[in-house]
């Protein structure tokens, strides 16, 4: 009975092959381990702990994350209720995404009735992994937007611990491990024109603090004491390695920081060794495997067809976008004004908290708040003050009515 996460009814067939085939984990640690082995933590899944390969045979990259998503979710749901209740790991994981709200990374508005649990789950999961495909270059989403997915995993955590509600936890984990990020590429002591622009794309990504510095003495000015897991702590080293091999290298700078953020952590200088290795070792066995990769400059690759995709995205919804900006006079101004002078701190944060809550108007522009959307925000902005002139063509007849 071959699996297809394409159609109806997959995830029944999922947990039929699953007997006899669990695998079994002493701690958070241990399984966070076994599923950076698969490729699920860098955003490009290469196995899976619990399902024969010969079951994935001829899936696509969506199919493959969208079953290596379940796969995780119910390895969690396992270790901290130690039980395999497949009935009540369905319920709980729909009723975790559903308390998801669009105002963080909600997706779910979308979701159709469906017969039955199981099915439910199939239109969220479709959801989840589906909606990355209009606006990111897939090369791209393979090491961004799919290895913020296991934020999913870490929130599941929290809510199945302490029914910790996952907007607030992905609020602050979003925040995180951008800051993170950008902190990383901040590190490096040799910086091209695109590796300051990613270091902008990452700062302006950050929708509800501000992103710490690296003071004089080296140290990273944050606590990090929300995350209590060795898991947490160690996904968000990892981020910071791959922010580091984003170009394929790793300077001695961004390798001392890379310690100073373990310590930071409260991790050990191993733990820094071991995620820059683990990376390391992923990139040298399947670099060639990886589209990102595939580019001299993969970072100008994903600038270059992220601005072509946000422009196109833009065009398309011209009408909706002056509709919703001609309601906004402050946003019009704000935006007028970003065309020939740099706005303030406060300024720019109005203009990506009133720039988002369009976004949740207009269904093809949803995707700038899924994980790693924000991370485009910058080319909206960017792409937008070309509808002004017909928007404020709009305002003045509006008046002069």
């Amino acid at each position: 009975m071959m699996i297809n996460p394409s159609a109806s009814g997959w995830i029944d067939k999922f947990f039929g092959q699953l007997k006899n085939r669990l695998s079994v984990y002493e701690n958070s640690h241990a399984l966070y381990r076994a599923i950076r082995d698969t490729g699920f933590i860098y955003g490009h899944v290469l196995s899976f702990n619990n399902i024969d390969a010969r079951e994935t045979k001829g899936w696509n990259t969506e199919e493959v994350t969208k079953a290596a998503l379940l796969n995780t979710l119910y390895d969690v749901y396992r270790l901290i209720n130690q039980t395999e209740d497949i009935t009540d790991f369905i319920a709980k994981a729909t009723a975790f995404y559903k308390e998801m709200e669009p105002g963080g990374f909600g997706i779910l508005n979308r979701v159709l009735p469906s017969s039955g649990p199981s099915h439910e789950l199939e239109n969220i999961l479709d959801g989840r992994i589906k909606t990355n495909e209009n606006i990111f270059s897939r090369s791209f989403s393979h090491i961004l937007t799919n290895a913020l997915l296991f934020m999913d995993v870490l929130a599941f955590r929290q809510y199945l611990l302490n029914r910790e509600r996952p907007q607030k936890y992905l609020k602050k984990l979003e925040e995180t491990v951008l800051g993170i990020g950008a902190n990383a590429l901040n590190s490096k002591e040799h910086k091209t024109d695109y590796d300051d622009l990613l270091i902008k794309l990452f700062e302006a990504s950050v929708r509800y603090t501000k992103i710490s510095e690296i003071n004089a003495e080296g140290k990273l000015d944050r606590s990090y004491d929300y995350f209590e897991s060795k898991s947490e702590r160690n996904y968000l080293l990892d981020m910071a390695s791959m922010a580091i091999w984003s170009d394929g290298m790793a300077q001695q700078t961004e390798i001392d920081f890379l310690f100073r953020l373990s310590e930071n952590l409260g991790l050990t200088d191993e733990a820094a060794a071991e995620s820059m290795a683990s990376y390391d070792v992923f990139l040298r066995i399947n670099k060639k495997d990886i589209p990102y990769f595939k580019y001299s400059n993969p970072v100008k690759h994903f600038y270059d067809h992220a601005s072509q995709s946000v422009k196109q995205l833009i065009i398309r919804n011209k009408n909706r976008l002056v509709k919703e900006l001609s309601n906004n006079g402050e946003l019009v101004l704000l935006l007028t004004h970003s065309t020939h002078r740099n706005l303030n701190d406060k300024e720019k944060k109005k203009v990506k908290k009133q720039l988002l809550e369009i976004c949740k108007t207009v269904p093809s522009l949803t995707i700038f708040l899924l994980p790693g959307g924000s991370l485009l925000l910058p080319l909206l902005i960017k792409f937008i003050p070309q509808l002004l002139p017909s928007v404020l063509n709009e305002n003045l007849e509006r008046d002069l009515d």
